[in-house]
């Protein structure tokens, strides 16, 4: 019996490890051509889309109006960069503020334009490595600032299906009973990380030898409030561009559906999947014209400024990288 158990275990984990191989192999083109196809059915659609209206929609904007845009994504990227501060009060390295706010800025520029394993992995892992930070604090810091972004979108989009702000559409396959459901469940989701926070403060735990601890339920409240109230102004930009036509509830509402569509859409900076999304949800609501403009205006003021600012943040770290070399070990785990 132990000799059929052992070779029967052998088999599953021949064929486990089979499957994960084939997966790591295919995944390089099939991700690729999900892409692709996703991007091409978006291009199909081009011309029924009212480009003429759109332009007409850009020129009509005051510049007033994309100044204060651009201020309240100025102030949502500065506010992300408060991300990877909770990261370092929770690890207890000391880098300091300024330059760990800096790269976290900078990754968040290139991320939504280049994708997260190019701006919220492989920029931070570059840009703290140079500052001398460890493997294991970098990869808690990345941990950390995604579970806070993801937070408070699951607070807000929660929030907002359990009160049945948002309502699907007539052929969702789900209904709004339903979507009020899963809107619960995220907010208890929510609460219940900074109660495990509160409850498991101390604990540790190993996974493929790094170690693991929740930060304190103060961090964790911190961590929400921060990132509902990123996601909070870059409704509030797409509320403004809309010239107000839309409630603000619904604008929030569609922007976080576009923003996990893009997520799971791998095309870098979800090229045309904000516009796709907008144009499904609200084309009955406002002028084609006017929300394409709009989501165009926002692309602009939300991903493109901000990358070039990005980029000048980059060269600047790299520079005084080279210039100020680690001595020694930063890092000061309690």
């Amino acid at each position: 019996m132990n000799g059929n158990a052992a070779t029967a275990s052998a088999e599953t984990s021949h064929a486990s490890a089979t499957s994960a191989s084939l997966w790591q192999r295919s995944r390089r083109w099939v991700l690729p051509l999900v892409g692709i196809a996703i991007l091409g059915l978006l291009l199909s659609h081009a011309h029924k889309v009212d480009w003429a209206g759109a332009w007409h929609a850009l020129q009509r904007y005051s510049p007033w109006l994309l100044l204060g845009v651009l201020g309240l994504a100025t102030a949502s990227h500065a506010l992300y960069g408060c991300f990877d501060l909770i990261g370092r009060r929770h690890t207890h390295h000391v880098l300091p503020r300024w330059r760990t706010w800096a790269i976290a800025v900078t990754s968040y520029a290139f991320n939504l334009n280049l994708g997260s394993l190019v701006g919220g992995i492989a920029m931070r892992a570059r840009l703290y490595a140079r500052a001398g930070l460890d493997e294991a604090t970098v990869a808690q810091i990345v941990g950390l600032s995604l579970v806070t972004n993801w937070l408070g979108y699951g607070l807000l989009a929660g929030g907002l299906f359990a009160a049945g702000a948002i309502a699907p559409p007539s052929r969702a396959p789900i209904g709004a009973g339903a979507l009020r459901a899963i809107g619960v469940a995220m907010i208890l989701l929510a609460v219940a990380y900074v109660v495990a926070c509160a409850l498991l403060r101390g604990r540790e735990w190993r996974w493929r030898k790094r170690r693991l601890r929740l930060p304190s339920a103060r961090l964790a409240l911190i961590q929400l409030a921060l990132s509902a109230t990123n996601w909070a102004l870059m409704g509030s930009a797409m509320y403004l561009l809309l010239g107000q036509q839309v409630p603000y509830t619904t604008t929030l509402g569609v922007l976080l559906a576009a923003s996990i569509v893009g997520v799971i859409t791998p095309i870098p900076a979800g090229l045309g999947v904000l516009e796709a999304v907008y144009l499904a949800l609200l084309s009955g609501s406002v002028k084609q014209g006017a929300l394409m403009g709009a989501v165009l205006a926002y692309r602009a003021l939300y991903y493109l400024l901000p990358l070039a600012g990005g980029m000048a943040l980059y060269v600047f770290l790299e520079r005084h990288a080279t210039s100020h070399p680690p001595q020694g070990e930063v890092v000061t785990t309690r």
